[in-house]
């Protein structure tokens, strides 16, 4: 199964059933994040196998939100709430990651905004996508794109052609002179 993500977030609740079906998922998952994952996106992004990003997009983590009306009971209720729901989401986090939920706690409280490189350098991304593609292109030499054999067969290909083609203009040119009547 492969997502693509592209999402500021929405519901922790909504990240959270997505990110329970790609877990219990028994085949391979792949996020490919192709713009940004952001909040409870980054949640369902790590519930992947693989995360691959692209190289410009982002990946941002930051503490739970939610509004509220009535009098402090209520108000201190939230709060319990909301600091259980930054737990929750950092336990997906950490087994992605390997961090501590003390540091994942403290990238949320910042509103953590990771570029591709940054995502896979602290854990929340595997691969940047076209990465390869990139360092082939600018291989300075054959020899990390085609085995050696391959390499060397061409050149003497190319060899025997121009010796073949030399020998063939001389053959020509003798011709031409009448130094050669019979072939």
């Amino acid at each position: 199964v492969e997502i693509f993500i592209n999402s500021g977030g929405g519901s922790v609740f909504a990240a959270s059933e997505i990110y329970t079906a790609l877990k219990s998922y028994t085949g391979m998952t792949v996020a490919k994040i192709v713009g940004l994952a952001a909040s409870a996106a980054s949640v369902a992004a790590v519930g992947c196998k693989k995360v691959m990003i692209t190289p410009p997009g982002m990946v941002m983590i930051h503490n739970a939100s939610t509004e509220a009306w009535g009098d402090y009971h209520v108000m201190e209720q939230a709060t319990d709430m909301l600091k259980n729901t930054n737990e929750t989401i950092a336990n997906a986090y950490r087994i992605k990651t390997g961090k501590t939920n003390e540091e994942l706690l403290a990238m949320m409280d910042g509103e953590t905004w990771m570029s591709s490189q940054k995502a896979k350098e602290l854990g929340f991304v595997d691969e940047i996508m076209f990465e390869n593609d990139a360092q082939l292109v600018a291989s300075a030499g054959l020899s990390q794109l085609l085995p050696p054999e391959v390499i060397n067969t061409m050149r003497n290909k190319l060899q025997n052609e121009r010796a073949l083609k030399a020998a063939q203009a001389q053959l020509n040119y003798l011709k031409l002179k009448g130094a050669i009547i019979n072939e």
